[in-house]
């Protein structure tokens, strides 16, 4: 049995109870759709057209899952109301494929390079740190050589917060305080990172959106600074995205794939939202894939994502 499986972050039970706003709204209006209708036709396809843009699925991806639906319906001639839902889940998760690897992320996995260097960002209040802290909990029960990186030396209390994280998860932090220079901090945290032989290290970036030049320059100078110390670091650089947001959410992570290359999102908040439908939107609009899902306030509370098994939760009948 592996570690996920141990710890219990890829049962059934706590993805279903962690969409269960989203689902609950969704399905509803699903039903009142196709209720009484005996095959999917037009009609049928302009209501669920508009369900899913309503359910921060976004215009984009919910035209692309419409397209795919009236082509099974053209190759099948025939499909009734009651096969939409099945449908309707397999073509989502087809349309996830394409922005993902086949098997999700799994924390005991081995690193091609240690150590393996993660830069998170996003806006402040999104759960950044929150998700850091996690990130390092999980990685040191699995067993890895886990540090952390305070390079978020703009928000006050940032430092001080991430420090907690640290001292829950029992991992060492590289920090300078308020106001100093973020690539400094980060290019001593790889470079301590380095010198330990740790498995991974987490560094933490500022999160203001405000002055979008300044905030380009200082996290191309944050990633310059690490790939001097470890060649190809980062080696990912994950945006942890607000889900309860909805489409806000999207202009983030359109406003940061400007000027940094995302490898993974990271879309928290989702037990407590009925905007679900923005994790299968953010990933196919950008291109990028959803790595991990928040599902709950708990430590072990962060998914590793499943894509099977979240659009079976989020379709369920």
């Amino acid at each position: 049995m592996g570690f996920l499986e141990k710890i219990g972050l890829k049962k059934k039970e706590k993805v279903e109870k962690g969409v269960e706003k989203s689902r609950s709204g969704i399905m509803n209006k699903i039903g009142k759709a196709i209720a009484g209708k005996k095959t999917v036709d037009a009609g049928v396809l302009d209501d669920l057209e508009e369900i899913l843009i309503t359910s921060d699925v976004g215009v984009k991806t919910t035209v692309e899952i419409i397209d795919r639906i009236e082509a099974r319906v053209a190759r099948d001639k025939y499909l009734n109301s009651s096969e939409l839902q099945g449908i309707l889940r397999e073509e989502i998760i087809a349309l996830l494929k394409d922005h993902a690897p086949d098997k999700p992320a799994d924390f005991d996995a081995e690193f091609p390079q240690k150590p393996h260097i993660v830069m998170i960002v996003g806006v402040n209040g999104v759960g950044k740190t929150t998700t850091i802290g996690k990130l390092a909990h999980l990685y040191k029960t699995s067993g890895k050589n886990v540090m952390l990186g305070a390079a978020d030396t703009f928000r006050a209390a940032a430092v001080d917060q991430l420090k907690i994280w640290s001292e829950r998860a029992d991992v060492p932090i590289i920090q300078q305080g308020q106001n100093a220079d973020p690539a400094a901090v980060a290019y001593d945290t790889v470079e301590s990172a380095k010198a330990k032989q740790a498995d991974i290290a987490l560094v933490d970036t500022a999160g203001r959106l405000h002055n979008k030049k300044s905030l380009m320059e200082e996290l191309a100078k944050i990633k310059r600074v690490m790939g001097k110390v470890v060649e190809g670091a980062p080696h990912e650089v994950l945006l942890v995205l607000d889900a309860s947001t909805g489409q806000n959410a999207m202009q983030q992570a359109r406003a940061f794939t400007d000027f940094v290359d995302i490898t993974g999102l990271v879309l928290t908040k989702l037990d407590g939202t009925a905007k679900g439908g923005i994790v299968i939107g953010v990933s196919n609009e950008l291109d990028v894939p959803v790595k991990y899902i928040g599902v709950g306030e708990e430590i072990e509370d962060l998914q590793v994502f499943d894509r099977e098994l979240f659009v079976n939760s989020m379709f369920k009948e």
